[in-house]
């Protein structure tokens, strides 16, 4: 069974209820001085304690989506998920869907009617980065009517460490992007939803590694091309994330103007860290690390052409001040938005308070 399964939390839940009950049953027969009964009670405290803690972090893993499977939980996961090559027939192709789902709306079992999420396996022609997404298709996207219409696409990204399923589960962007078309408020909208982290368990912060994984180019060059030929997208697209995510969405979109015509980070920072999760990213290169730095790029490269939007909150966001000194260095052409809360924290609940109005801007800058 796996990490984000529900029958693990059921299980956990189970445990640390029946550890209860045990402990209150037990508990007069244990309430004796020997060492047997005092090594009784410690074990039942330190199990039912234990119980409770695994049961609570399996739901909040399953409500965030911090980690996607057990080798992940334990920092198992090693492998770089680069390839170099496809097989000698050619056979494998860029983008290959793995499973359909339902989006979980009213009459979803309908594509015509619900829209369908496809899993795919991406793999980028010149990046040779091998990863999963989930691609949301509208409704309309299945109609006769719009059989030769290309769709607006906004790459979705999530944070470190994040799960794209969390996405789907935890923020719900497909069925609030079929809540909002169906209200008229926003175009149908092709959503590819994805982690940043494409080279697990590193976190590249969207950076093209000197000598490692070229991140930023996956998404600028690779994951627009590989899903733009598979699917009917317009020409531009947008791009969202939170968190890590949101500061890759900004910098990607500032750096490829051409491609992403709108860039919007939820809770976003403006500069990479540097942490034992990213490891050294720039190796050195002052112009690398400088480009990554969005405060310095604004002051220093001339304003690209594009859209965007930032998020924070009066109380309860580290990044309040910072956003608002962003949004001062933003000069023309380059437009930016802002939706400020008076409170709210650094996660889902927040980011889905600020998605449906975030869709409704990408969607009109688009």
């Amino acid at each position: 069974m796996g990490l984000t399964s529900h029958k693990v939390l059921a299980l956990a839940v189970l445990l640390a209820v029946a550890l209860f009950v045990g402990t209150v049953l037990l508990w007069p027969r244990l309430a004796h001085r020997s060492w047997r009964s005092v090594t009784g009670r410690v074990g039942l405290l330190l199990g039912t304690q234990l119980a409770i803690f695994a049961a609570v972090g399996l739901a909040v893993n399953q409500a965030f989506g911090f980690y996607a499977t057990w080798a992940d939980l334990f920092g198992q996961e090693q492998g770089q998920g680069v390839v170099s090559n496809q097989d000698a027939a050619g056979n494998r192709g860029p983008v290959q869907v793995v499973s359909t789902q339902e989006v979980g709306v009213a009459g979803g079992a309908l594509p015509t009617v619900g829209g369908q999420i496809q899993q795919v396996d991406i793999l980028g022609r010149t990046t040779h980065i091998a990863t999963t997404a989930y691609v949301y298709l509208p409704p309309e996207y299945f109609q006769r009517q719009y059989a030769r219409r290309t769709f607006p696409a906004s790459v979705v990204l999530t944070g470190y460490p994040g799960t794209a399923e969390a996405l789907i589960r935890g923020l719900h962007y497909p069925q609030t992007a079929h809540e909002l078309a169906a209200a008229g408020r926003m175009q149908p909208m092709i959503l590819v939803m994805l982690r940043p982290t494409v080279a697990p368990p590193r976190d590249t912060e969207c950076v093209d590694v000197p000598g490692g994984p070229q991140t930023e180019s996956f998404f600028a060059r690779d994951l627009p091309a590989e899903l733009g030929a598979r699917y009917r997208t317009a020409k531009k697209w947008g791009i969202v994330g939170d968190s890590t995510g949101g500061y890759c969405a900004l910098k990607v979109a500032m750096h490829h103007p051409g491609v992403y015509g709108a860039g919007a980070g939820l809770s976003p920072y403006y500069k990479a860290p540097h942490d034992p999760t990213t490891g050294d990213l720039f190796h050195g290169v002052v112009r690398l690390e400088r480009r990554a730095d969005l405060k310095w790029y604004l002051a220093h490269v001339p304003p690209p052409v594009t859209s965007l939007l930032v998020t924070s909150s009066k109380v309860g966001e580290h990044n309040y001040k910072s956003t608002l000194d962003f949004i001062k260095r933003v000069k023309p052409p380059t437009r930016v938005s802002s939706i400020i809360l008076d409170s709210g924290g650094h996660n889902f609940n927040t980011w889905r308070r600020e998605i449906p109005a975030t869709l409704e801007w990408l969607s009109g800058r688009l």
